[in-house]
């Protein structure tokens, strides 16, 4: 083989090996869906999150999985949702009250937000995931009894962890140690993975609108 031939065959060996040998999101000890594993690797792999923090909320088993921003695990965790099942965001829903959303109205859309720290209007630390369509990650705030919000957070089912507005609710000491000091710092990007529709389409949408631009 000639030094040339020997130089293209050197430079296709580290070419495979790039591929292959990438890293796979490392989610730790902690278990995951598929869905989440793809979604991570978009995030990383194809440098869809461009360096941010990022979270990837896993709407069919009710987890949120937050990275900060070298890719590394920074805690998961169970989530409230909306009380709805869907992937469509309510129009006008800014310019609505609470008390005038239907229930089902009261749906977590799916979709790729670039979210930013900030404040609601009482003054309480959030992550705005879509501050248009008020769509934030917050703390477990109280509520009424019958919505027992504290009961379904630490049930190990999926199943009953539909009962927000649509914001994406998670325990106090979960945003304190890992949301506040990832997504609440600094912008980020947080993947709301559909559960009417495969996952492959949210990023296949994604990838057809960066075409188009």
């Amino acid at each position: 083989m000639s030094r040339r031939g020997q130089r293209l065959c050197a430079a296709a060996i580290l070419l495979s090996c790039a591929t292959l040998c990438r890293a796979a999101p490392d989610f730790a000890a902690e278990r995951a869906s598929d869905d989440a594993r793809y979604a991570a690797a978009q995030a990383l792999d194809a440098g869809d999150a461009q360096g941010r923090p990022f979270a990837i909320v896993d709407k069919r088993e009710a987890r949120i999985y937050v990275f900060d921003a070298s890719g590394r695990l920074a805690g998961a965790s169970p989530v409230l949702l909306g009380l709805a099942a869907g992937d469509a965001d309510t129009a006008d829903i800014a310019q609505r009250t609470p008390a005038s959303l239907a229930p089902l109205e009261r749906a977590t859309p799916a979709g790729r937000f670039e979210s930013q720290p900030g404040h609601n209007d009482k003054g309480e630390a959030i992550v705005w995931v879509d501050y248009d369509a008020s769509l934030a990650i917050h703390r477990l705030r109280p509520a009424p009894p019958q919505e027992r919000r504290a009961e379904r957070l630490a049930s190990p089912s999926a199943d009953d962890n539909r009962i927000s507005r649509g914001c994406i609710v998670v325990p106090v000491a979960f945003y304190d140690s890992v949301v506040g000091p990832t997504l609440g710092s600094r912008r980020g990007v947080v993947y709301v993975l559909p559960e009417t529709r495969p996952v492959q389409a949210l990023f296949e949408a994604l990838d057809l609108a960066l075409l188009t631009r």
